[in-house]
């Protein structure tokens, strides 16, 4: 395949759960595209702030950490002021926190640039407000969702398949909790795009949704003359 005009920009918002960060790598990877994972900057900042013992509150200290934070993607893993941060990422602890810190103005302003600065390639990225706020004139726009209750399943059966403890219970009220602090939030608030495509994967598998992306990639995309 060639790109049309110009590189294209595919994003995927929903919320917490929904599959994006799988679905939007297994689609750049039949793209030949780059995957911006929003996600793991998010996160990435969140256990920098929390290993420094700053709160999610705008202060001197957090725009001071903000300035120096640093993040890569290389192999595979995700580096952050060079520690390799790949797993712990991942963890309960780090998702019971990123949202505070992800609705900061501050933090949200200091990676725009980031963000915004790998679009030169094409990219396929997922996010929160990917087609709102970061990439408002992305080719491709998707809205992600499923119900909280598959949200939480899924949560519960990954969580289980590492060997980890996990209570179905408390996941489902932590995606509820997590759903109304990221739709209510004053800054770049969880919200559908106006122009974006609507799927919800309740009761779906994994390659009908990435075959419903896919079909909207191939919108932007023409075949080598």
């Amino acid at each position: 395949m060639r790109l049309s005009e110009h590189p294209p920009i595919i994003v995927l918002d929903g919320p917490a759960g929904a599959g994006k960060s799988s679905v939007a790598r297994e689609a750049a990877r039949r793209l030949g595209l780059p995957f911006l994972d929003t996600g793991a900057i998010y996160r990435a900042i969140t256990h920098v702030m929390l290993s420094k013992d700053i709160p999610p509150s705008d202060s001197p200290e957090l725009r001071a950490a903000l300035a120096e934070f640093t993040i890569s993607f290389r192999g595979g893993r995700v580096f952050a002021c060079g520690e390799d941060v790949t797993e712990i990422i991942r963890t309960p602890a780090i998702e019971r926190h990123v949202s505070p810190y992800s609705a900061l103005p501050a933090v949200r302003e200091s990676l725009l640039d980031i963000q915004r600065g790998q679009r030169t390639q094409g990219l396929v990225a997922e996010g929160r407000d990917m087609g709102t706020v970061v990439f408002p004139d992305a080719d491709v726009k998707i809205f992600l969702t499923a119900s909280p209750e598959e949200r939480a399943a899924r949560r519960h059966a990954e969580r289980l398949a590492k060997g980890e403890e996990s209570n179905y219970d408390d996941i489902l009220r932590q995606v509820k909790a997590r759903d109304e602090m990221d739709t209510n939030r004053a800054v770049a608030p969880l919200k559908r795009a106006e122009d974006a495509v609507f799927i919800d994967s309740t009761g779906l598998s994994f390659e009908a949704v990435v075959s419903r992306v896919m079909e909207e990639a191939a919108k932007v995309l023409t075949p080598k003359s």
